[in-house]
């Protein structure tokens, strides 16, 4: 599985993006996917993810603000980021699993194999 992130770019605080991730591959619809980001000199962290089902997962610091989906006709995952905050800012990595998580497993990192080149949002006034 390849996947190509896109959709990032510099947003005002309080701002809206919407990222996209877009994975090459027949075997989309069975892997779990999620939503992970780095911060400038911080380890590198959970953000959302989505199972093969549809159930989601979500950071404490995103819950009710992000929202994470997918379609698998297109191959393709979804970061909607609404409310954003300058702590919002980091490169943002999706990932993809060869398993089908189920839902508590999907905030594990261990659990992905492949990954996307990352894209970075910046929220600056």
């Amino acid at each position: 599985v390849q996947l190509q992130a896109f959709g990032g770019g510099l947003v005002q605080p309080g701002g809206s993006l919407r990222l996209s991730c877009a994975a090459s591959g027949s075997i989309f619809s069975r892997n779990a996917m999620a939503w992970f980001r780095q911060a400038p000199g911080k380890q590198r962290d959970f953000v959302a993810g989505i199972a093969t089902g549809g159930s989601t997962n979500y950071a404490d610091s995103v819950k009710g603000r992000f929202t994470i989906s997918r379609d698998n006709a297109k191959n393709t995952v979804y970061l909607q980021m609404n409310s954003l905050k300058p702590e919002d800012t980091a490169v943002y990595y999706c990932a993809a699993s060869p398993l089908g998580l189920i839902t508590s497993e999907l905030r594990r990192e261990k659990n992905y194999d492949y990954w996307g080149q990352g894209t970075l949002v910046t929220v600056s006034s």
